[in-house]
């Protein structure tokens, strides 16, 4: 397997710890929540990735794609919210998260916006208890190469990119014919090493969302990419 080497510069690495600390802190911190979002109410308890400022790039992503047809799989659902905003369109969507406490979420949340019957769940370390192919994959993964403190952190840290170098180099092979990713990340992580994996994958990219903000006097973008097989599909 492609073993991770950081391409940023150590000062740069410290500078995104400091930032994962204080994510880490704020999530324990955090309580259950309920949140209105594009149109429909998700609740969000602690130790699953919660909706932030950033999640409509990926979210309004989700619904301009997802055709009538397609069955998707949302990778990593978290409180199923991607999942849910495809199953508006699809009739079958698969859900599948690491995180068994975010699967009963995202179950809870299908059936409290009445989609309940199109999607299926699943525990899944990426691809592991994946079958078949799907048209349209969408993966909203850790930005953080750190190891994992405890359960608070699964969501925003993939110790050197485990889950992310399997996922460019497993997901051709569950992909139909003219099949197409969603994929949402952002410049506070180790974005040279996801390029090189994008890269290596023979996936042509789009930039379909995104959003430029500052964070302590330095510039942070944040990106919805379509991977697809071909530049036409």
């Amino acid at each position: 397997m492609t073993q991770y080497r950081p391409t940023v510069s150590d000062e740069y690495a410290a500078t995104i710890r400091r930032w994962q600390d204080s994510i880490y802190q704020s999530e324990k911190a955090r309580v259950t929540q309920q949140v209105e979002f594009l149109g429909r109410t998700f609740t969000l308890p602690p130790k699953v990735h919660p909706i932030n400022a950033t999640s409509d790039l990926l979210g309004n992503a989700v619904l301009n794609e997802v055709r009538e047809g397609d069955r998707v799989l949302d990778l990593g659902t978290g409180s199923g919210v991607n999942a849910i905003l495809a199953a508006s369109k699809s009739t079958n969507v698969l859900a599948v998260d690491i995180n068994p406490l975010a699967v009963r979420c995202a179950k809870q949340n299908a059936r409290a916006n009445n989609v309940e019957q199109r999607i299926s769940f699943s525990e899944s370390d990426v691809f592991q208890n994946v079958s078949g192919t799907f048209d349209l994959i969408i993966f909203d993964p850790p930005f953080r190469w750190f190891a994992p403190r405890d359960d608070y952190e699964l969501a925003t840290t993939d110790e050197n990119y485990k889950s992310l170098t399997t996922f460019f180099l497993s997901v051709g092979n569950f992909l139909t014919e003219g099949g197409r990713i969603l994929f949402f990340f952002g410049s506070s992580a180790d974005l040279g090493y996801v390029n090189q994996l994008i890269e290596k994958s023979g996936l042509k990219k789009q930039v379909v969302a995104s959003r430029d903000l500052e964070k302590d006097g330095l510039p942070v973008s944040y990106f919805t990419l379509k991977l697809s097989a071909s530049a036409g599909a």
